[in-house]
């Protein structure tokens, strides 16, 4: 960085202080221009003994710039438009130092801007350059947030689905999928190699996994295994950290935060995926993503949440994380959040985010809000809703500063606990209870019942009536599901379904579902295969009726009548032809060794 004099006499003060914000290391330090002539407050402070951990702490709660420069517009305008043309073909409005300020106001310190830089690149040519109007349009953003001292995450993100390029049939396109990932991030860790340590390079987003496999733009692709997929995307992250490491400069020891698998905090703390080998010492975080329940957070399946399987369930997973601190890795939960439904609120939003954003503060995580001008309205530059703008409030560094790091987790802990305390009991079973029902959700993800390995008859679209039965021992039962009092009165079609029994791999070992009929709507359904039955958890067994996301049957799947596996398969039923499901039924036998 072409630095003034007074900018170089921080950096080494820095250098030898090596740890909290100094008076000129800290704070921006006065408009300048950067070596690529955009106005920036930067100093281009890098202090190399500051760990991944302590840097978590000084970034605080953070927000997404959602829809924004990760919009993508390629297919309609091309790769030579106005960058304007991008930034807002998904609703949103042009990002002005504003809307940045008031996020900082609202209690926000980090700024993860997402960023599809493909827009601006003519990739398929052999062409990986990336255009110097789009480079400069980034940057400007990254000195908004920069001007108010906030940290900055940029990735690649989604980006029209090239990643699926690394799971096709042919090795050429697989070769020319890493050529661009590293010419990309060549170009982006050169270009803003001069900016300080509050810039964060971030590796991917939730396309590094199982989405190695899409074809959106590779309609070959879909090769890899699950093994393979994590084989991948280690190399990936490896390619990511040698790349941005060979630049030099700044990005020697510039924090790199490291997207987990498909950012999905179960898979990723699988024993298959793997941190890469990084010659900076405690430079690497990691990120994951959290919206769970899916049908609360994501989609207008589930209304409210809360009672203890609700916290419970929250607690637990946000805990899974720890393995990554204990080794030193910062944690970045770089997206969350709560739909709003016609600028509503959902029941319970703010009892979620506290209760989260309490995780966060007891174990350290920065938390970024996934938004898109809902919760926070960039036009008013205000979170909208009272309660929860108090909780972000509350939850900000600048409320926390005179709390010592112990203060701030025994807050954290007595309130977690205290919730929890006070939140009603679920509808669930106990240990001792085998309960079966039909895991449920339509192809709009806007009608869903209890969906996941742990049995939540809370876990519903409103209107909807469960038919569940318990399992007593072996014999003949029906689960059913009625969808008549749902909006609408139906489910559309089908994205995932499974009868499941909750605790019969504990109550009954080697337990086998035999389907004898479904119905739909009242009729009887031809099946498209031979059911089989297997158990994710150990505890959960289930017979898939629809599901898209298992690859191969288990081989250790369980099947009635035996002749092996032949035939079997995950999806019984046919989402292209099931149409609106008014109700569905399905009688089985319940057989125990």
């Amino acid at each position: 960085m072409k630095i003034k004099k007074e900018f170089a006499a921080c950096a080494v003060a820095a250098s030898l202080t090596g740890l909290a914000l100094s008076a000129c290391g800290g704070a921006p330090s006065g408009p300048h221009k950067s070596e690529n002539g955009i106005e920036t407050s930067d100093d281009g402070v890098m202090r190399t003994d500051l760990t991944a951990l302590e840097l978590a702490e000084q970034m605080g709660n953070g927000i997404n710039l959602g829809n924004t420069m990760e919009a993508y517009g390629r297919a309609s305008f091309g790769t030579g438009a106005e960058v304007s043309s991008y930034e807002t073909c998904w609703g949103m409005p042009e990002t002005t130092q504003e809307m940045i300020t008031g996020m900082k106001e609202a209690g926000f310190t980090s700024l993860r801007i997402p960023v599809a830089w493909t827009n601006a690149m003519n990739f398929e040519s052999g062409d990986y350059t990336i255009g110097e109007d789009y480079l400069n349009r980034v940057e400007e953003i990254i000195n908004y947030a920069l001007n108010e001292d906030m940290y900055v995450i940029v990735n690649d993100h989604w980006d029209g689905g090239w990643w699926g390029m690394f799971g096709s049939a042919d090795e050429a396109t697989r070769s020319r999928a890493m050529e661009l990932y590293t010419s990309m991030w060549t170009q982006i860790a050169e270009r803003y190699q001069e900016y300080s340590d509050h810039l964060i390079f971030e590796s991917a987003n939730e396309e590094l996994g199982f989405r190695l496999n899409d074809t959106d733009i590779a309609p070959d692709s879909g090769t890899l295994s699950d093994g393979e997929c994590y084989t991948v995307a280690n190399q990936i992250n490896q390619a990511f950290v040698d790349t941005v490491r060979a630049t030099g400069g700044n990005n020697k020891d510039r924090f790199l935060l490291i997207a987990g698998f498909g950012t999905d905090i179960t898979n990723t703390c699988d024993s298959r995926f793997q941190m890469p080998e990084d010659a900076a010492k405690d430079k690497l975080l990691i990120s994951v993503h959290y919206y769970d329940p899916s049908g609360y957070c994501i989609n207008t399946a589930v209304a409210s949440w809360g009672d203890k399987d609700d916290y419970n369930d929250q607690n637990n997973m946000l805990a899974k994380m720890t393995r990554f601190t204990d080794q030193g890795y910062a944690v970045v939960i770089g997206e969350y959040g709560v739909l709003m439904e016609n600028t509503a609120m959902k029941e319970n939003t703010a009892d979620y985010y506290r209760n989260f954003l309490s995780n966060c503060d007891l174990y350290g995580y920065v938390p970024m809000l996934w938004d898109c001008s809902n919760m926070y309205d960039r036009h008013t530059c205000k979170i909208v809703d009272e309660e929860v703008a108090s909780i972000y409030q509350e939850h900000s560094l600048s409320a926390q500063s005179a709390k010592s790091a112990d203060e701030i987790r025994t807050d954290a802990q007595n309130y977690l606990d205290q919730a929890l305390a006070a939140a009603p009991e679920g509808a669930g079973v106990d240990e001792n209870t085998a309960m079966a029902w039909i895991m449920y959700t339509s192809s709009d993800w806007n009608v869903q019942y209890s969906v996941g390995d742990v049995y939540d008859p809370d876990d519903k679209t409103a209107g909807l009536v469960c038919g569940d039965v318990e399992i007593t021992g072996p014999g003949e039962y029906t689960a059913s599901l009625d969808f008549t009092g749902v909006p609408g009165g139906y489910a559309n079609s089908v994205t995932f379904s499974a009868l499941a029994v909750t605790n019969a791999e504990i109550l009954y070992p080697g337990c086998i579902i035999n389907l004898k009929e479904v119905r739909v709507n009242g009729e009887p359904y031809q099946l498209r295969g031979r059911p089989y039955t297997s158990s994710d958890d150990g505890i959960c067994t289930r017979v898939n009726l629809y599901n898209a996301w298992v690859s191969a049957v288990p081989s250790d799947a369980r099947v009635f009548g035996g002749g092996g596996l032949t035939g079997a398969t995950p999806n019984l039923l046919d989402a292209e032809t099931l149409g609106n499901v008014k109700t569905l039924e399905v009688d089985f036998e319940f057989l125990a060794p």
